[in-house]
């Protein structure tokens, strides 16, 4: 059975990389969520907006993959951009979206953790002042709701550039929502920290680059697989990054690329015969 994860929270886990920067993570046994069917994943994974791009959940994935060789895993992608906790609050739109999505994924999944990033925007205003007790309520209400009261909760912190960047004097308690997430993950059970430390972003000086989100995403694993947080960057996450991004691609996986070139328009008819007929005598 596919082992799925729900995808909640703001912008940067809905992903904003620019999708030009990073090679493409194209793996049939990563699924996502699409209309409540499984389909092969491909990014953007988290259209929430028409700037979505590179997220964390895509080498995520593939880091799950090189540790699970023969089994599938399924993303389902709920992150909004611009969100609040007021907007994640239980009964709310998002919050039912994302339980509705999850118990779809259920029919056909085990649904085996709850990644999360958010916070840019309770970083303001004395918000982060009630972070921890808002996040309390809405993790226990997902678990209650999805009947997995010891599923593993990780959440991402926010990246130390948000105060130099073009946004940086508006979100001036992001240490503080830092500080909150890590508070959680040390007195929740199941509850885990991912730090950002030596993350990069974006011009925009708020959106996580497509590079750091893939580093992000082996954070997120490592934490996962471990059951711990993590609180300093890997030694390890260019090499697995390597391995995940330079995977050979089966014929099958080959084939459906050329496909889906040529379907948007980036192939002729011609050149998609003339690839797929190399392809098959291979």
């Amino acid at each position: 059975m596919i082992s799925s994860f729900l995808m909640v929270g703001q912008s940067n886990m809905a992903g904003r990389g620019y999708l030009k920067d990073v090679p493409q993570i194209y793996d049939e046994q990563i699924k996502m969520l699409v209309n409540g069917r499984w389909q092969t994943m491909t990014e953007p994974i988290n259209y929430d907006r028409p700037t979505a791009g590179i997220g964390l959940a895509a080498s995520f994935a593939g880091a799950w993959r090189l540790a699970n060789e023969s089994d599938q895993i399924g993303l389902i992608p709920c992150a909004d951009g611009g969100s609040s906790l007021d907007d994640w609050a239980v009964d709310g739109v998002l919050f039912e979206h994302a339980v509705f999505q999850a118990r779809l994924a259920q029919r056909t999944s085990k649904l085996s953790g709850i990644l999360w990033h958010q916070g840019e925007n309770d970083s303001f205003a004395g918000r982060s002042a009630v972070y921890y007790d808002k996040l309390s309520v809405i993790v226990a209400a997902l678990r209650a709701e999805l009947g997995v009261s010891d599923i593993p909760f990780i959440a991402g912190g926010i990246g130390d550039f948000l105060s130099g960047g073009r946004y940086g004097a508006y979100f001036t308690e992001y240490n503080e929502v830092n500080q909150a997430l890590q508070k959680y993950a040390n007195e929740m059970a199941n509850a885990f920290f991912v730090t950002a430390t030596g993350l990069g972003a974006n011009a925009d000086g708020l959106h996580f680059d497509a590079v750091s989100q893939r580093k992000f995403g082996i954070r997120y694993f490592e934490s996962f697989s471990k059951k711990n947080s993590v609180l300093a960057p890997l030694a390890t996450e260019d090499d697995l990054l390597n391995k995940i991004q330079k995977r050979p691609l089966t014929k099958t996986e080959n084939a459906a690329l050329l496909e889906i070139s040529f379907a948007s328009g980036e192939l002729s008819l011609q050149d998609f015969e003339e690839q797929l007929t190399v392809l098959n005598e291979l």
